[in-house]
């Protein structure tokens, strides 16, 4: 895989979504901002919330609130915790436990999608989540009788089957040559972008995406269809649950 930058910082948790705790050197530092030269740390996209998590350093903790995107990798330390010093070699730890559950929620949502898109032909409008639970807006004129279930089921069944979850990166006219790579009603990776991730749960759904993922579709747990929504205009709303 291709190691991807923002500014300064180089990102590790798109090469490695396993890995939790790392060294960085500290690039700048503000009671407000803190860069890393490294760090896997995920500032949010595509509906993925930010990671929390803690840097340590000579005996001290700074808890990390969030992350965003700017010039370069900004972590948001916890208001009024000490930071370290520009220069500080520093161990950056992610929060395993929201991590995870996202990464599940995530796959949970790419699944859904293929499942959906395989069995009804229906574009994503619109799409969220938090830890383990998460809604996705489809273009669905009409709902066929017992589609809550039968989505819930296949779901489900595509969880057992244990299917490979791939992450790659492609040029981005090679990328835009596979079919139906891009299952948003609008195409949302920026015109600028010219290296694309893909993710693909292998002989279900490929699509370009830039968060975190499981390794495979058995990783997720259980997807529970908790609520069919009318949205107005043929857009539904499903909402899930991911469970154990």
């Amino acid at each position: 895989m291709s190691t991807e930058t923002l500014g300064r910082t180089t990102r590790l948790e798109l090469d490695d979504q396993a890995l939790r705790e790392w060294e960085a050197v500290v690039l700048d530092a503000a009671p407000d901002a803190i860069v890393l030269d490294r760090s896997a740390f995920y500032p949010g996209g595509g509906g993925q919330p930010p990671d929390h998590g803690v840097l340590l350093w000579q005996g001290v903790q700074t808890r990390i609130a969030g992350v965003r995107k700017g010039d370069d990798l900004v972590l948001i330390p916890v208001e009024d915790d000490p930071v370290p010093p520009v220069g500080t070699v520093v161990r950056g730890a992610v929060e395993d436990a929201r991590r995870t559950a996202l990464m599940r929620t995530h796959s949970g949502l790419h699944l859904l999608c293929g499942v959906v898109f395989r069995d009804y032909g229906c574009l994503v409008t619109g799409g969220n989540m938090e830890p383990l639970t998460a809604r996705m807006d489809f273009d669905l004129r009409e709902v066929p009788p017992g589609f809550k279930q039968t989505v819930e089921d296949a779901c489900n069944k595509e969880i057992e089957a244990d299917r490979r979850i791939d992450v790659r990166t492609l040029p981005r006219d090679e990328a835009f040559a596979i079919p139906d790579i891009i299952r948003t009603a609008t195409n949302l990776v920026p015109p600028e972008v010219q290296d694309v991730r893909i993710v693909d749960i292998v002989g279900l759904d490929t699509q370009a995406d830039g968060g975190t993922h499981v390794g495979s579709t058995r990783q997720i747990g259980r997807i529970a269809v908790a609520k069919v929504e009318n949205k107005g205009r043929g857009f539904r709303r499903l909402r899930i649950r991911i469970e154990d």
